[in-house]
């Protein structure tokens, strides 16, 4: 009898650098135990560049990364979602759409790589920031034992995990 899967959402605005880095994330350090995906509220249609050249550098495929509009997450023939997360301040502020299953919700709020101003190398090395910052709360949160932790425990804990995060105030 195997375990089971757990399914995490990362939302940001723009679906194209912290959502998308935070759910390739999830998949490295989740795997066999959850699987996740990422969305935005107002898509940017693809994902900057620069988080795939970062991904690519961290031994990611990212051949099926793409910028999706959270609506998919919501229909009903979507993969039933146990955690949402929001890892963009302006997406945090919106009026989310209604998730089956009342997935737990937590905000891991971190600065904005896209908006980041300077030169390749400088910008490179700020997705990469935000990447670690991620992955950092993404290893805390797969060492919970989920499955034997009450809903409200839990939520408790995932909103302390993200406790530790700048304002942004951005949409990637």
């Amino acid at each position: 009898m195997s375990a089971r899967v757990f399914n995490a959402l990362f939302i940001c605005t723009g679906n194209s650098a912290r959502s998308v880095m935070a759910e390739c994330a999830l998949n490295r350090w989740g795997r066999g135990k959850f699987r996740a995906f990422s969305a935005g509220s107002h898509p940017k249609g693809e994902v900057n560049p620069m988080t795939l050249r970062v991904l690519r550098e961290l031994n990611y495929d990212t051949a099926g990364l793409r910028s999706k509009n959270w609506d998919e997450f919501a229909r009903s023939d979507a993969p039933q979602l146990d955690f949402v997360f929001t890892v963009c301040d302006q997406a945090a502020g919106e009026v989310c759409p209604v998730w089956p299953g009342q997935p737990i919700t937590a905000h891991w709020g971190v600065s904005d790589p896209a908006a980041f101003a300077g030169d390749d190398e400088a910008r490179r090395r700020f997705f990469l920031r935000v990447y670690t910052e991620l992955e950092n709360r993404i290893k805390l949160f797969v060492s919970l034992p989920v499955e034997s932790l009450d809903r409200f425990v839990l939520e408790r804990r995932l909103r302390e995990i993200g406790a530790n995060r700048r304002s942004d105030g951005g949409g990637d």
